[in-house]
């Protein structure tokens, strides 16, 4: 059967196959029924003299070639094969020698006995062979190989001594009858041996499509219907003819697979890969994949040494191992374009924001130099461009080539930022790759130059989440809101007009900043998002646009770490703060026009906290009902009463804000 056909035609080959199989039986079965005398005696003691010791020379060569692989892959199916044909070869062979007037001057028992008997022994390997072997067991028949050997090797010196020396045993000396009674059953075990063995090889061979297993499936079946021919012990008959041909063909059968395969793949060392057990299959699977890597990792370097070498481990023809080679330098030069693409790509995915320009470039070369070799980069320093010893001047972007290098210039917005220096590659296909590199990282250099400078102004002129919200989703910037429950919290320095009329505007700014940097991290370290700074007073929300789930007492913990901080940077004279909070709805979004828009909160809660914030005293935090019902009852404050506000026609209750869970007000 050939494997490689198409698999449409599969199942007509092992029609083909099956058929083969079961002509000899139908052969058999029309010389034994013997219609019109076809059954006749033909005999000739030379021609069976010479086939039989043709046959047994080629299981000598199948057992030993297959002995040898079986060594060097330490593998017990193997070892087990191989022992099929042996014990086969050394039985055929001392049935040759027992012909009548070769050593022997009459017919003998052993010589009608003698095949049947080996080849009983070689169904017992052969059932052996195909049995799916444990690890265990595996190793056992390994270990024991030598005794095995040994064994088989004492019965056949046996056998040909008391066979072939004339009167020493009835095997030597002519049978009382014939046919033999009891020899038929003699040779069932066999028989049913051989079978399984063919079943086994069968369903192997459905697991594994091999064409040296189809042929040892084919001679298993064959012995099966040798032994079968070889029960009518109708000596020199035509009929005794057949099971002598059958031996033939099961051997020369597997010979000939084996020199199809040998002519195919020009080397002998896989012929009986296939055959061996599934472990052994792996290992030597990994094993060329071992080889493939080594001839790749060194054709990268370079050298082709180890195509010679692995030629050498493998039996590979010289034209084997150049083809060997020219593969290795094709999937080195594709595992090298797939390298450095990937580094492409891992450099771009690197530029993140607030990504530090010294991070972004040492995490780059660490990543570049796996797949390009030693890249340097330099940046421009006092409008020079230095890398080591070496200094570059570019003329636009055409890259430099000198001492085996080749730099490429870095830019920024149009202008020289550095250079990137690679090893000077072999094809054009090497430099458009560098190319491609450097204007990778001159794309990723001016990224992480744009955050800083986002992180410089952009995030300093607003909260961390509104920036933050706009850079993943540029269209929340549109005009619009949206209602949404929230805390408003006002903060403003009571006395802050009488201040500024008596000291200078440079003490007006100075004494903010100090207030703002004291406050603002309170506000931002409790989630809060200050979206208002106008002259002392500002305003910052909660649960929006992030959402906080405990607003209402993130907001006064706000508060009260505000009053604290304030305290600290106060000085003789200067205003105090005063702080109002309140819950409520409020409309949430960008108001505006298109050319200049900003982010607040519009509402009466908005507007219920700016006016608790101007009835407050210096120094305290007041809120409103709807805030302290959401701050629970571990809470500390004194009430108010009912307020009436300016631009409210109900009055408000409102209270002072003492202490808080976890947080208490010296």
């Amino acid at each position: 059967m050939n494997t490689y056909l198409p698999p449409a035609t599969q199942p007509v080959r092992a029609v083909v196959w099956a058929i083969h199989l079961v002509l000899p039986l139908l052969g058999l079965w029309l010389l034994l029924a013997d219609p019109g005398g076809i059954n006749v005696r033909w005999q000739h003691n030379p021609s069976h003299f010479w086939m039989i010791l043709v046959v047994a020379g080629i299981n000598v060569v199948l057992g030993l070639m297959i002995s040898e692989a079986a060594r060097k892959r330490e593998d017990a199916r193997l070892f087990l094969v191989s022992m099929v044909f042996l014990s086969s070869a050394g039985f055929f062979f001392l049935h040759g020698l027992a012909t009548p007037r070769i050593i022997l001057g009459a017919p003998s028992l052993g010589f009608d006995i003698g095949q049947q008997v080996g080849l009983t022994m070689a169904a017992v390997f052969a059932f052996a062979s195909a049995f799916p072997l444990g690890e265990r067991q595996a190793r056992s028949v390994l270990a024991a190989q030598g005794l095995i050997r040994s064994l088989l090797l004492g019965i056949m010196v046996v056998w040909g001594i008391t066979s072939l020396v004339p009167g020493l045993t009835p095997l030597s000396s002519p049978p009382e009858t014939l046919p033999i009674p009891w020899f038929g059953w003699f040779s069932v075990p066999g028989l049913v041996l051989f079978v399984s063995a063919a079943i086994m090889m069968f369903l192997l061979h459905r697991r594994r499509r091999s064409a040296i297993l189809v042929s040892l499936l084919t001679a298993y079946a064959l012995l099966a219907e040798a032994m079968v021919a070889g029960m009518s012990q109708l000596n020199w008959h035509l009929s005794w003819w057949e099971w002598h041909i059958l031996l033939t063909l099961a051997f020369v059968f597997v010979a000939y697979s084996a020199y199809l395969q040998f002519r195919r793949e020009g080397s002998s060392a896989g012929l009986f890969d296939s055959v061996a057990l599934s472990a052994t299959v792996v290992r030597i699977q990994a094993q060329y994949e071992q080889a493939l890597e080594e001839l790749v990792e060194h054709v990268r370097k370079g050298t082709k040494l180890p195509a010679v070498r692995l030629a050498g481990r493998f039996q590979l023809t010289e034209g084997q191992a150049a083809v060997l080679d020219r593969a290795g330098e094709a999937l080195a030069s594709e595992r090298e374009l797939s390298e450095r693409l990937a580094a492409l790509v891992d450099v771009g995915t690197q530029t993140r924001v607030r990504l530090a320009e010294s991070d972004l470039l040492t995490s780059a070369l660490e990543r570049v130099r796996r797949a390009y070799g030693d890249v340097r980069i330099g940046l421009v320093a006092d409008g020079k461009v230095s890398i080591g010893s070496r200094e570059y001047v570019f003329s636009g972007t055409t890259p430099i080539r000198r001492d085996g290098l080749i730099t490429y210039p870095l830019t920024v917005k149009g202008h020289l930022a550095g250079a990137l220096e690679v090893p000077l590659g072999r094809t054009a296909q090497d430099e458009a790759l560098a190319s491609t590199l450097a204007s990778q990282l001159s794309i990723s250099l001016e990224n992480a130059r744009l955050y800083a400078e986002l992180d410089t102004l952009f995030r300093q002129y607003m909260s961390p989440d509104v920036a933050n919200r706009l850079l993943a989703d540029p269209g929340q910037a549109a005009l619009g809101g949206e209602l949404r429950e929230l805390t408003a919290l006002f903060a403003d320095l009571k006395g802050f007009t009488t201040f500024s009329e008596r000291v200078t505007p440079g003490e007006i700014v100075e004494m903010l900043n100090r207030y703002h940097t004291a406050a603002v991290p309170c506000i931002l370290d409790n989630g809060g998002t200050i979206v208002q700074f106008v002259g002392d007073a500002l305003l910052a929300l909660f649960n929006a646009p992030a959402t906080q789930a405990d607003h209402a007492l993130a907001a006064c913990r706000a508060a009260l770490a505000m009053q604290d901080a304030a305290m600290e940077v106060a000085a003789d004279g200067w205003p105090t703060f005063r702080v109002g909070i309140n819950t409520g709805m409020a409309l949430v979004g960008n108001i505006g026009s298109p050319e200049l828009r900003g982010f607040n909160a519009m509402g009466d809660a908005v507007n219920v906290a700016a006016r608790l914030e101007s009835m407050a005293e210096p120094g305290t935090v007041v809120i409103g009902s709807t805030t302290l019902a959401q701050l629970g009852d571990d809470v500390s404050a004194t009430p108010l009463g009912a307020l009436r506000l300016k631009g409210k026609a109900q009055e408000v209750e409102a209270y002072v804000l003492t202490a808080l869970p976890r947080i208490i007000r010296s």
